[in-house]
């Protein structure tokens, strides 16, 4: 199913592939056996006369699943080229058959008509039922699911969902007289992180020790 699509038009969609397959086949068993009958006119053994129209025909369904497949890239040319052969030959075969199966009362040229119309059928029926199937996605879109959302607490106590065991080494280096820089560097967190981890002590009068380990943090 496609997401957005009324299901009328699905529907439209898997009548139209129905009778275009319909159309295709109707269109390829007149071609064979108008193809049969010539290549046992033409010596060819009554046994084996099938795989002529397999071939020919076949060929012209083959090279148009391979033109709609390759739409677009630069290899797309040889599918044309096979599908041109397949086609030429086809309504040539078959309107030679016709001339040559036809009464005697009945033009040539009427009769050749008549039976050039099958492959030219079956030629578009079939990129038309190539170009219906492919319209339709063979597995509905996937919807991922939404991420979840960091909340606001979460964000504001990172310090929250550090391990215990950092703010116990950060605090022994903090002991031995480390600077926060330094012991964020240790640690290879940011040294805001290490920040939190031991706010900074109310000011004394002087500011003295505070500028002392500012300056010490600048150096490093």
């Amino acid at each position: 199913m496609i997401p957005g699509t009324p299901r009328s038009g699905r529907l439209a969609v898997v009548a139209a592939v129905a009778g275009t397959v319909l159309i295709a086949a109707g269109a390829f068993w007149l071609s064979f056996t108008a193809l049969a009958d010539l290549a046992r006119r033409s010596g060819v053994n009554a046994g084996q006369a099938w795989a002529w129209p397999v071939i020919v025909d076949g060929l012209i369904v083959v090279a148009t699943v391979a033109v709609v497949a390759l739409a677009g890239q630069r290899t797309a040319w040889y599918p044309w080229v096979l599908l041109a052969g397949g086609a030429l030959i086809s309504v040539t075969a078959n309107a030679l058959h016709a001339v040559v199966a036809a009464d005697a009362d009945v033009p040539g040229v009427l009769a050749a008509c008549v039976a050039a119309v099958p492959p030219l059928v079956l030629l578009a029926s079939t990129h038309l039922t190539v170009v219906l199937v492919r319209s339709q996605p063979s597995t509905p879109a996937v919807e991922r699911a939404p991420e979840p959302v960091e909340s606001a607490e979460e964000a504001a106590e990172p310090e929250a969902l550090e391990p215990a065991g950092r703010r116990g080494v950060a605090a022994r280096l903090r002991d031995e007289g480390w600077s926060n820089k330094r012991i964020a560097r240790h640690l290879g967190v940011a040294p805001s992180t290490v920040g939190r981890w031991f706010p900074r002590p109310a000011l004394a009068v002087s500011g003295a020790p505070d500028l002392q380990e500012t300056a010490e943090e600048l150096n490093e």
